[in-house]
């Protein structure tokens, strides 16, 4: 697909294999091909060290999250109230004799920001709508921070079987996604990265369940 992995973090469980992996991956439709496999997905297999041949199953969580963005501030005139007022000095030469400093309140928010560092009204303006601009940023940046963590608690859930999305059997060299009831074979292949048929499937699947319900 011409995308490129990169991973962020892993870390190696005691008996092998991998306990987690963060991997962020960047390309055109990484999101819409990916976005489906969130869930719970169940392995069946035979360990080597099964000596009876008993089918062992074990459980994997996946969150597929769209990278945040860089967050967009919108200021609309409307929703300022702008109050100028005389500067506060400490008297004699310094008392400032212009209504210079200036005081913001966004209304939406009810933020208040000040500023009379300068004896100009325009320039102390400019800078609290800076100040104003940037904790604008802030306080959306921690809503969406808070989203995307609710997203990902939600997304791997408790992990349970019963939540399970997709279930690889070894055995019967068998991959079964239980949303779309449709299975698919050659494991191995699709452990190589040969996934696109499975996407694809799941894709159409999911999105037309989607649409008989809105009918």
């Amino acid at each position: 697909m011409g995308w490129n992995i990169q991973i962020i973090d892993s870390h190696v469980s005691e008996g092998g294999g991998y306990k987690e992996v963060i991997a962020q991956i960047s390309g055109e439709n990484v999101y819409k091909h990916f976005k489906y496999e969130s869930g719970v997905h169940r392995v069946q297999r035979v360990p080597t060290t099964e000596s009876s041949g008993r089918i062992h199953t074990s459980t994997a969580s996946v969150a597929i999250m769209p990278e945040a963005r860089d967050i967009d501030i919108e200021i609309r005139p409307e929703d300022l109230r702008i109050d100028v007022m005389r500067a506060s000095g400490a008297g004699g030469q310094c008392v400032n004799r212009t209504d210079s400093a200036v005081r913001i309140t966004h209304i939406p928010t009810g933020i208040v920001v000040s500023c009379q560092e300068t004896k100009y009204q325009t320039q102390n303006k400019e800078k609290a709508m800076a100040n104003l601009r940037s904790r604008l940023y802030d306080r959306k940046k921690m809503e969406e921070d808070a989203k995307r963590s609710n997203m990902r608690s939600s997304q791997i859930g408790s992990a349970m079987r019963a939540e399970k999305i997709r279930t690889y059997n070894f055995p019967q060299n068998r991959i079964t996604d239980h949303r779309v009831k449709k299975s698919w074979h050659s494991i191995e292949s699709v452990l190589l990265g040969d996934l696109d048929q499975i996407i694809r499937d799941i894709t159409e699947g999911i999105q037309l369940e989607i649409l008989n319900n809105e009918k």
